[in-house]
């Protein structure tokens, strides 16, 4: 009790002195410091609400129809053919307008003057295989339309490109590297995983304020399929290795070269769960679905998650994982299926003869909602 009245005491003495100090201040100064305290309770505000995202558990929810969604459309310049759906011929368009509504909590619509500013005179690059390059199309999507036409530009520098809002000093890159860690030409044009080295791709990412990564769906390709010929380790070359051992032994490569490498004070680092794929019966699992799953009767969780969640309870710096496969999962609708490539009237007719892509995602689609997901984390 004594102690608490030496405060009280204390804390009346400096009003007493702020009193006698406000009273010697100009008009100026004092409407600068109201517009510091109205500031501040704003940030306040922020922070209550951000604080509430956090806790919020993005992983359970469901996919509701919004009409006011995409939040733009298959004109944006910067999107590939290969994700086009409605310009390559696919006749229907609600897997646009479809967005995830977590059970506890809100994901706020994407403003892009918004993200802007937060992001400004800031680098964020996004690091993986083509469905990460999918998430960065739909990302300068998501802002390219409120930056007029002479103050945007897309620039290529070695496996990166980069989109730049000049007026705001923000870049937006994409960077292929599908195994993060290094795949060579070596002997005889043979294919060489390198599960020791990172350095070629690493450099790249030096700089930058935020980083997303993702990497898991060039390991697990078949045999048929593989993506490499030989592994190396060391000195030590392998021609059959489990796949999942390989890739947590190229996960720990990328966990060491982040730990060491970046200051979590200066950068943001994200981890995007692997993308599902809806492959089954050839491919065409996902051809000619309209709408979202519901739910699973069996909900099935991936080996590459277990091994990359496994890596990253590792690591000393703190990495953000984003967990989009269960939600993903729910999607068979939002793939271009045969619409990966313009399809005429005749064409629709023969649809046997395309090949379904059941991997990437159409934009406005699915991908957005990562982004809108991203922007809350950040």
């Amino acid at each position: 009790m004594a102690k608490n009245s030496f405060l009280l005491h204390i804390l009346l003495f400096f009003v007493v002195i702020l009193s006698l100090f406000y009273g010697i201040l100009s008009q100026y100064e004092l409407e600068e410091l109201t517009w510091l305290d109205d500031k501040d309770d704003e940030i306040s505000m922020f922070h209550s609400q951000h604080s509430s995202m956090r806790k919020c558990d993005f992983t359970s929810g469901k996919w509701v129809f919004d009409q006011s969604y995409p939040l733009y459309d298959s004109s944006c310049p910067y999107l590939s053919t290969a994700v086009t759906c409605t310009k390559n011929g696919r006749p229907d368009s609600d897997y646009e307008k479809w967005r995830w509504k977590p059970h506890d909590c809100e994901i706020p619509r994407f403003n892009a003057l918004e993200f802007l500013g937060r992001m400004r005179k800031k680098r964020i690059m996004l690091v993986g295989d083509s469905i990460m390059r999918n998430q960065w199309e739909s990302l300068v999507c998501l802002i390219q339309s409120v930056i007029p036409m002479a103050r945007k530009t897309v620039t290529y520098v070695g496996p990166t490109m980069a989109f730049h809002a000049m007026d705001f000093e923000t870049t937006i890159e994409f960077c292929w590297a599908p195994f993060l860690v290094e795949l060579k030409k070596g002997p005889e044009n043979k294919r060489i995983l390198h599960l020791d080295m990172i350095e070629e791709n690493a450099k790249y990412w030096r700089g930058a304020d935020v980083l997303v990564f993702d990497s898991a769906h060039w390991w697990t390709h078949s045999d048929k399929y593989s993506s490499w010929d030989l592994i190396m380790e060391g000195n030590s070359f392998y021609r059959n290795m489990n796949p999942m051992v390989a890739y947590e032994k190229g996960l720990m490569t990328w966990a060491k070269w982040i730990d060491l490498n970046l200051d979590p004070r200066k950068t943001r680092v994200f981890f995007r769960s692997m993308s599902p794929r809806h492959n089954r019966e050839n491919g065409w699992k996902c051809f000619n679905q309209r709408e979202p799953l519901e739910f699973f009767s069996h909900p099935h969780v991936p080996e590459p998650l277990l091994v990359l969640k496994e890596v990253l309870r590792g690591m000393s710096f703190p990495v953000s994982f984003q967990d989009i496969t269960t939600m993903t999962a729910l999607r068979r609708d939002g793939h271009p299926s045969v619409y990966s490539k313009f399809v005429s009237q005749t064409g629709k007719q023969h649809l046997g003869d395309y090949k379904s892509d059941c991997s990437h995602w159409c934009l406005p689609g699915v991908p957005d909602t990562w982004n809108e997901m991203l922007n809350v984390m950040l």
